[in-house]
């Protein structure tokens, strides 16, 4: 099984290169605990995508760190690595999403594979259940899972952020998910921004994506089509739209493509969306590295 990790974004909020800021004494990154965690796991190889300009100092840190345990690919997402026909409008400068990232990848991935963000701690009980869902499916299997976070704990006192607010039936599949972009919490629950401008209050229990997704390599045809269908409408246009792999995923939902299963943790999410964030993703990495949850030293 490959672990895909998202690591292109720019990452302008947090004002650094934010997925290789260290968290620990022995300069470990937020990514260093969750291949630890997918490696714990069955993961046997770990597909980076990052701007090209970063390369050495993804090879020089975390690379050369878990080169002896796990298989290392990197790839590349470019803007302009669109689509024959297509060209990058003029003033861009924003990558086209995580949909366009993970198909910057595909030539890396010919088995079952997860998907995270590599500034997000998604606590090893992510990649367990992940592991156990995709161990089970065949390479062109469209019977795709993810795993759901109680957006409460998920959130930061220091800014928005954006979820993929989960709608799942009685059995646990996934009925629907909605990108929401703005996101600030309100006591125990939260309100999001939506497009008329106004506050709308939102249940701190609600189920979100994290994008932590267990997919196979079938979802890449339909996830290509996508794309050009969102190349040739307005979304190809903007300076800064996305095309975001929870959208993808739903619009295949929606056509009867694939289904979902909804894995749900009770666990922590932790991450530096803004630079202010950092001091409390140190102390809690630190607390469970104190209570025997992970070693004093990853590798």
């Amino acid at each position: 099984m490959t672990l895909v990790i998202l690591a292109a974004g720019m990452g302008s909020r947090y004002g650094g290169l934010k997925q290789i800021d260290p968290i620990t004494d022995n300069k470990e990154f937020i990514i260093d605990f969750s291949i630890y965690d997918a490696v714990k796991c069955g993961f046997d190889k770990v597909v980076f995508i990052i701007k090209r300009e970063n390369l050495e100092a993804f090879r020089e840190t975390v690379g050369a760190r878990v080169e002896p345990y796990i298989k290392v690919e990197y790839a590349f997402q470019e803007i302009d690595d669109l689509p024959e026909g297509f060209s990058v409008p003029e003033g861009r400068v924003k990558p086209w999403g995580t949909s366009h990232a993970l198909l910057c990848a595909e030539k890396y991935i010919d088995d079952n594979f997860a998907v995270i963000n590599a500034d997000d701690f998604y606590g090893r009980d992510a990649f367990r259940k992940l592991a156990e869902h995709l161990g089970n499916l065949s390479v062109d299997s469209v019977n795709y899972c993810m795993v759901g976070y109680v957006l409460r704990n998920t959130l930061t006192e220091n800014g928005t952020v954006s979820r993929g607010r989960c709608v799942t039936t009685e059995d646990g599949m996934l009925a629907s998910i909605t990108e929401l972009t703005k996101i600030k919490t309100n006591g125990s629950d939260a309100q999001y921004l939506g497009e008329d401008g106004e506050w709308t209050d939102l249940a701190g229990d609600t189920i979100v994506s994290m994008n932590c997704w267990g997919l196979t390599p079938a979802i890449f045809g339909e996830l290509k089509r996508g794309f050009v269908r969102f190349l040739e409408g307005e979304g190809g246009k903007a300076q800064k739209s996305e095309y975001y792999l929870p959208f993808a995923v739903d619009e295949q939902m929606r056509a009867g493509l694939c289904d979902v299963k909804v894995y749900p943790t009770t666990a922590c999410w932790y991450g530096v969306t803004y630079s202010e964030d950092k001091p409390a993703v140190v102390a809690s990495i630190r607390a469970l590295i104190e209570s025997g949850e992970y070693p004093e030293k990853l590798w």
